[in-house]
């Protein structure tokens, strides 16, 4: 025998009833999962905040002793976390954190300097550059961050007023403590292979010759969305920041920074 309208109705209703809890369970979840999280970025955030406020207030000028106090201080932050290896402060920005770098460039995309598992990660030095040699140039990535964290403020540079504003870099490694200006802020996308006669920066560590230094500066400066004034000639120590961008699949913003 078939069911009744009744039995039809109430089953709809249990139905009905199952689904909406399902839901509800659902939206909950997700409330708690979003609140365990914005909570997770506020504890991480303190303690980068913590972290900027004792480097960046010690001195960048050393008074008759070979390390300045922000040396010291970021050498007492490698000695404990030993991936850290330089510390990147735009001023006047959100910008001020530690860089770290190990052998290759996937780890800290999802880590904390402390090797803590974060969706926002790290700001990275790319493996393959060296202090050492020096390399030409210190290749430095980031993501960005809704809430304004990370590398989320290098896209205010895509505005001239911004980059009039915030024209320098304070970058110090465990060898030196130096000042960058910025000469070039441009956006990018990751090329396919094969694309041809394409500005591929992100590859650019170590310069082949004073040729393929010269082209790095020329191309970055050509896709500048404004003029600095600022050159390099090839012997000058670069700087360059990259983080996402969405004006196109795959895209990034950089900018580069010579040291003054």
């Amino acid at each position: 025998m078939g069911k009744s309208k009744r039995e039809k109705k109430s089953n709809k209703k249990v139905k009905r009833i199952v689904i909406i809890g399902i839901l509800a369970i659902i939206t909950i979840g997700a409330f708690i999962y979003l609140g365990m999280t914005m909570s997770e970025e506020s504890k991480e955030q303190k303690e980068y905040d913590s972290l900027s406020e004792d480097i960046t207030s010690a001195s960048n000028k050393a008074e008759g002793e070979e390390k300045t106090e922000r040396q010291l201080k970021l050498e007492e932050l490698h000695n404990e976390y030993n991936d850290v290896v330089a510390w990147l402060e735009v001023p006047n920005t959100k910008m001020s954190y530690p860089i770290v770098q190990t052998d290759n460039n996937e780890y800290y995309l999802d880590h904390t300097y402390k090797k803590e598992y974060s969706a926002r990660g790290s700001i990275f030095l790319d493996k393959d550059v060296s202090f050492d040699r020096p390399s030409d140039n210190f290749l430095i990535y980031g993501h960005r961050n809704k809430n304004g964290a990370m590398f989320e403020d290098l896209l205010q540079y895509e505005k001239e007023a911004f980059y009039k504003e915030h024209k320098t870099i304070n970058f110090t490694t465990l060898k030196e403590d130096a000042e960058y200006e910025i000469l070039a802020a441009f956006r990018s996308r990751v090329y396919y292979k094969h694309e041809k006669n394409v500005f591929r920066y992100y590859f650019f560590i170590n310069a082949e010759n004073e040729a393929a230094f010269n082209d790095y500066v020329a191309c970055s400066k050509r896709d500048s969305m404004y003029k600095t004034g600022v050159d390099a000639k090839y012997g000058d120590q670069l700087l360059t920041l990259s983080t996402c961008a969405y004006h196109t699949e795959d895209g990034r913003f950089a900018i580069v920074a010579k040291k003054k």
